[in-house]
């Protein structure tokens, strides 16, 4: 979903439907590394130690940013043998098209703000 007007007047950011996604990215401090994780676990299920080495975190950041996110039901976790591995919810699949909207909203908000 490409905008022609990278003006961030131009978004109606607030038309999304999914408020409690839109409320987990934009309206926390955390919400680029919820991103980061999330692109993460959509891509392939992962446990939080791989994510910690993947994204250069400490474990007990990425094990608070994971049960948030949990909280909320956009990711599930399963125990594989002695490992815990964290997958997107059907929820995340179901707001996919909005959680990218969001993302393409933030993206372009850290661009305005770096000029």
């Amino acid at each position: 979903m490409k905008r022609e007007d990278n003006s961030l007047n131009a978004w109606n950011i607030w038309s999304i439907k999914d408020k409690e996604l839109l409320n987990l990215i934009i309206c926390r401090a955390g919400g680029e590394t919820t991103i980061r994780i999330m692109d993460i676990i959509l891509k392939e299920p992962k446990n939080k130690h791989q994510l910690s080495k993947m994204l250069h975190l400490d474990y007990n950041t990425i094990a608070h940013h994971i049960n948030i996110i949990k909280n909320h039901d956009y990711i599930t976790e399963e125990r594989f043998e002695k490992s815990i591995y964290i997958y997107p919810s059907q929820k995340l699949f179901k707001s996919l098209e909005e959680y990218k909207l969001v993302k393409e909203y933030l993206k372009m908000k850290k661009h305005n703000k770096d000029e």
